[in-house]
């Protein structure tokens, strides 16, 4: 073989390793680069993962702080109330009078039923947990009877579509973007009527919650209340919609999706 040929070869096999060694760099660097990409998705998914809890635990909390809040106003003015006026009646029987008396100790008797049955419905909703056990319509139901029983608002829940148990922590957000809203009438709103509409169709969760109320200037910008709203809703991969007008009302309608 002459000398020209094995330079050749050799050449060749120089050359071939080096193109080998190249390749294998390069598949090196794509592993570790992917590698890399694969483990900051994981971690990037892992933080999500831990938001998304924080975020469920945070609503859980605030719907137990919200309700506590109405259990002390309940206990306030309604069966503080209530036992308030069975005592009245109790201390001032007269005796000299049977009729009246009867009529007073009876009174009573109701007054305190009514505490009782009062402190029943209480006892249902001392957590979360507890409200959303039957699902989020009974957990609506729940909250509308208990400001229909303050007497101070005319307000609906109306319910349309095949309706279906969604998600436990889904409906707990839901809940919660509910009873934000409502207490943000309370407190802001003087209004007389609400309404709380929920439509389920096939692939969305469609609610609507409006009022007569004062209504805000949109163009001031959100509250805390609103803002936390919008952001539930993202939690949620839904859509939010916000229509006030100054001595209007306000109309809040949220899509969220099923699938």
């Amino acid at each position: 073989m002459s000398d020209t040929s094995t330079q050749s070869i050799i050449v060749f096999v120089i050359l071939s390793t080096v193109l080998i060694l190249l390749l294998i760099t390069f598949i090196s660097i794509i592993i570790y680069r992917y590698q890399q990409k694969q483990n900051a998705y994981f971690k990037d998914v892992e933080t999500l993962k831990k938001e998304h809890e924080s975020a469920m635990l945070q609503s859980q909390l605030e719907i137990q702080e919200q309700t506590f809040q109405n259990i002390s106003r309940e206990i306030h003015d309604n069966i503080g109330q209530k036992l308030t006026l069975a005592k009245l009646h109790l201390n001032t029987l007269s005796f000299s009078n049977i009729e009246q008396t009867a009529s007073q100790v009876n009174d009573s008797v109701n007054m305190i039923s009514e505490a009782i049955n009062d402190l029943s419905d209480i006892s249902h909703s001392m957590n979360s947990e507890n409200i959303l056990n039957n699902g989020l319509i009974k957990g609506l139901e729940f909250e509308v009877a208990q400001l229909t029983k303050s007497g101070l608002y005319n307000i609906s829940l109306t319910v349309t579509g095949n309706t279906l148990f969604l998600d436990t922590q889904k409906e707990l957000v839901v809940f919660r973007i509910v009873q934000e809203a409502l207490n943000n009438i309370i407190k802001h709103a003087n209004a007389s009527i609400i309404k709380i509409e929920l439509h389920y169709s096939a692939s969305t969760l469609s609610l609507k919650i409006s009022d007569n109320g004062t209504g805000f200037d949109q163009t001031m910008g959100n509250g805390s209340g609103l803002i936390n709203m919008k952001k539930r809703t993202e939690m949620l991969a839904g859509q939010i919609t916000i229509n006030s007008e100054l001595n209007a009302g306000t109309t809040i309608s949220i899509n969220i999706p099923l699938l």
